[in-house]
């Protein structure tokens, strides 16, 4: 694997450390009037999401993680799990839903995701930044009821609650942001 010195930190690398593999949030080098350089960064464990802060001295190296992006487009459920397939190689492979986390909300048959692996092993899903889904059920506006912004609760194909305006009703398409899980409107 490729040796990296803390100069050439970028947001976003990830990083193969002795306590498991980090995806670099944040990074700040710092000068102080006594003694070496150093750099303190705020890390994320890719595998359990937690994030700590560390410092490194400046210069100092370490192993630098190669993260493959795959576009994989989702054939079916399978029990627990999610069947994906290459769209370049049409390989398929079981993803369990524990791997996928919260992004199991916005993922329906047929829609395309980017599986980041590390070697073999699935460590993430990148979702684009809204993705369109079905209300299967919610509640029908209420005639009068006509207060500016207000929102009620629907029910996503996915099983995904999202609060949503009045005159939305149960069959529509909407669009939602998978960063926040909020309506962002008709689809």
């Amino acid at each position: 694997m490729p040796q990296i010195a803390t100069s050439d930190f970028k947001n976003g690398m990830t990083l193969d450390l002795e306590d498991g593999l980090f995806t670099l949030v944040e990074f700040q080098h710092v000068k102080p009037g006594k003694g070496g350089a150093f750099v303190r960064t705020t890390l994320k464990n890719v595998r359990t999401g937690s994030v700590v802060e560390r410092t490194f001295r400046a210069g100092e190296r370490m192993e630098r993680a190669i993260v493959d992006k795959k576009e994989m487009q989702l054939l079916y459920r399978d029990g627990d799990d999610y069947v994906f397939m290459d769209n370049a190689t049409y390989d398929q492979m079981n993803v369990p839903s524990s791997t996928l986390g919260d992004t199991t909300n916005y993922l329906v048959d047929s829609s395309t995701a980017l599986i980041l692996m590390y070697g073999d092993e699935i460590i993430g899903v990148e979702l684009p930044a809204s993705v369109e889904l079905t209300i299967s059920e919610t509640e029908p506006g209420v005639q009068g009821d006509r207060v500016s912004g207000a929102k009620k609760p629907a029910t996503l194909e996915t099983g995904l609650v999202v609060q949503v305006p009045l005159f939305i009703e149960p069959g529509e398409r909407v669009k939602v942001d998978t960063r926040s899980g909020e309506f962002i409107s008709r689809a």
